[in-house]
């Protein structure tokens, strides 16, 4: 990549063709802008996965020119990535609004980097002046509360940064609704390129306001006479509000399970966002010992997660808590692509145990966070981009959107589907691609392990698909002779007993394999001798049984 002394820069290290994992960035001259740092949830195949963040080596290169971490919002596939790329880059000043900041430091303090980063708090009236860029941001509405767009200013023209949106008008919890006077002021002044949030890209209505779910979820909670144990984003806090506030109205005890669920609930009552009456939250012991109609639980687990609070309650084994026939679980959230299996999974388990489940759209239970396409239209009326780059989204979502900016008013050349790491430069005589950055996926697994690698994760599925053989045999180098063995050693490939004639067969192979290389020179190389056996194994079990299992040779050299 090359961009020019009078160009702006702009690219997407995460978040394109994929719902997570957002990150975008704002480069002039040797100043960087970078927006949102996310984190994206591992599809079923990334097996020991826990989530998948984008490859910072670009920015650990370039760190200098780093002026600002701007935060739209606090989704963990906007703030999750964050103390990943500050372990790298622990000088990056981080600005977010009130909410997301309290959970940012919540997640570095697991980190242990809390006092070791600059973190300020951002509101729509904030201003960040650079000696090149400045940043300011608008007001618009989500599922959570305190979000903002983001436009960064450049000689070039301001750069518009949606962020996750939509244009409700009714919000909950005293939240503002969108400042739609702020964003026309952006586009009356010129918006140079607008990135827009394409999640809902194939929706054709506007998106339902939350409080008309907020209003379904209170009378259908009011109407419920056992106990209820409620599951949605701990970040989620209309949600949780609206829970809160139906079991106030019904006299119900609240009990909070899940970590992350009781920081979000303390983050919000610390903010103001909540109301909770002193006496209504009670622990574990307590909620035990009330009357099912008077009992409600809050937690985690609506995206099935195995080791959050619901999955533990479905399958018997939380400390605390054990599922009632009778109870009536309600998901107040929409699976995240990559989830809908574990889900309906927990689901299944949930009615096995005798627990009546509500869910999804059609009980008015949840709505998105995300604008449909009437909505992202009128973003692009108001803002009046010269260019439009569609992100947030799958490659589908993005072609969609930007024929809906055409709809809008953007020239069909001025738009761009661009993919995570493409570079696109704008300068005085227009736009032009100008290249990639590294933009690939690098995994954390349940260690926390940042970086697993490739290899590793495509050991993991064949394992998981073809199995594993261990060959092990005791040679003599010297003398060129196989002292004992081979044996085999069969894992998840084929049942040993019942296959004796294949592993005896597999025996001989592998003996004439040994004898085979140990003649062909006086020193042999044990790594020659290793690779031989695995192709050789390979094709011969393939021949037999078209599996491809891995094969892990074990020579044993007598000295």
């Amino acid at each position: 990549m090359r961009i020019k002394n009078n160009e702006v820069a702009v690219f997407a290290i995460g978040g394109l063709h994929e719902i997570g994992k957002n990150m975008y960035c704002v480069q002039y001259q040797d100043e960087i802008i970078v927006m949102d740092c996310g984190i994206k949830f591992p599809e079923d195949d990334l097996l020991g996965i826990n989530y998948v963040i984008s490859d910072y080596s670009y920015l650990v290169k370039n760190r200098k020119k780093i002026k600002a971490l701007v935060v739209s919002h606090g989704h963990e596939d906007h703030i999750g990535g964050i103390p990943f790329l500050l372990e790298k880059i622990p000088e990056i000043p981080v600005y977010a609004t009130p909410f997301a900041l309290a959970l940012i430091k919540g997640k570095l303090e697991e980190h242990g980097i809390l006092k070791t980063t600059e973190l300020h708090e951002e509101h729509e009236d904030t201003v960040l002046k650079f000696k090149k860029l400045s940043v300011s941001f608008f007001r618009t509405t989500h599922s959570i509360p305190d979000t903002l767009g983001i436009a960064v200013h450049t000689p070039r023209g301001t750069v518009v940064f949606t962020g996750d949106f939509k244009f409700d008008l009714t919000p909950v919890m005293n939240q503002p609704a969108p400042n739609f006077q702020r964003i026309a002021q952006l586009g009356k002044e010129g918006v140079l390129v607008l990135l827009s949030d394409s999640t809902n890209a194939e929706i054709s209505q506007f998106t339902k306001s939350e409080r008309f779910v907020a209003k379904s979820l209170h009378d259908m909670i009011t109407g419920i006479h056992g106990r209820i144990i409620f599951a949605t984003f701990a970040s989620n806090l209309y949600r949780v509000s609206t829970a809160i506030q139906a079991a106030i109205d019904t006299g119900r005890k609240v009990a909070i399970f899940g970590r992350s669920m009781e920081n979000g609930v303390q983050n919000g009552i610390d903010l103001g966002y909540l109301n909770v009456p002193e006496g209504l939250i009670v622990d574990a012991n307590e909620i035990n010992h009330t009357p099912p109609d008077k009992a409600m639980i809050l937690c985690t687990g609506s995206q099935g997660e195995p080791l959050a609070a619901l999955s533990r309650i479905a399958n018997g084994t939380h400390r605390q808590i054990s599922l009632r026939p009778g109870d009536t679980v309600i998901f107040s959230s929409n699976p995240i692509p990559g989830n809908t299996l574990s889900v309906n999974h927990l689901i299944n388990k949930l009615m096995e145990g005798g627990a009546h489940v509500i869910h999804g759209r059609v009980n008015n239970v949840h709505t998105s966070g995300h604008g449909g396409q009437e909505e992202l239209k009128m973003m692009v009326r108001v803002t009046k981009p010269n260019y439009m780059i569609p992100v947030h989204g799958e490659y589908r979502m993005q072609v969609i959107h930007t024929k809906l900016a055409q709809e809008a008013g953007v020239k069909p050349n001025h738009t761009f589907v661009l993919d995570n790491g493409q570079v696109v430069c704008f300068g005085p005589n227009g736009a032009r691609m100008a290249g990639r950055i590294p933009a690939g996926d690098v995994y954390v697994d349940t260690s926390g392990t940042a970086d697993v690698g490739n290899v590793v994760v495509r050991d993991r599925q064949i394992l998981s698909e073809e199995g594993l053989v261990v060959a092990v045999a005791t040679v003599d180098y010297k003398h060129k002779r196989v002292l004992a063995g081979p044996d085999i050693l069969s894992r998840g490939f084929v049942y040993m007993r019942e296959s004796t004639d294949l592993i005896s067969q597999a025996q001989k192979h592998i003996y004439h394999v040994l004898r085979n290389e140990m003649a062909k020179t006086n020193k042999p190389k044990e790594s020659v001798i290793r690779k031989a056996i695995i192709e050789n194994l390979s094709d011969f079990l393939y021949s037999k049984t078209e599996r491809r299992p891995m094969i892990l040779p074990m020579i044993i050299e007598k000295k």
